[in-house]
């Protein structure tokens, strides 16, 4: 799996790391199962520093994605409640579709995007 940071972002480094294991996970370019690099090697390779990785390491372990070992390290291992998954995603979809109403986005419009990014993950 290839991590991308865009150092220029608004977005915090660590929250762009999650994100891309998560989407890595999602699309199965990784497993349950597979280890992620540790986190001096993860921070190494991308440039930046060990704890923006071992946050979102952090990150993914609280939301259900990862187990940390310290024999084995990152391991992905989900764990997610589907009821608090679905809690947390209504919360950050009231927002999105927020920010849709105020741009004047349909409903139509976030339906077929919903859908070709779902078709993206199959």
């Amino acid at each position: 799996m290839v991590i991308q940071i865009d150092f220029n972002s608004d977005e915090a480094i660590y929250i762009q790391l999650r994100n891309q294991i998560i989407i890595g996970i999602a699309t199965s370019e990784i497993r349950e199962g597979d280890a992620l690099p540790s986190v001096r090697q993860l921070a190494d390779h991308i440039g930046i520093n060990m704890h923006t990785v071992n946050k979102a390491y952090t990150v993914l372990k609280q939301e259900g994605f990862i187990q940390l070992d310290r024999r084995k390290g990152a391991i992905i291992a989900l764990n997610a409640d589907k009821l608090q998954a679905l809690g947390e995603m209504k919360k950050e979809l009231k927002v999105l579709l927020a920010k849709a109403i105020c741009n004047d986005i349909s409903c139509e419009e976030v339906h077929d995007m919903i859908d070709e990014i779902f078709e993206e993950y199959d």
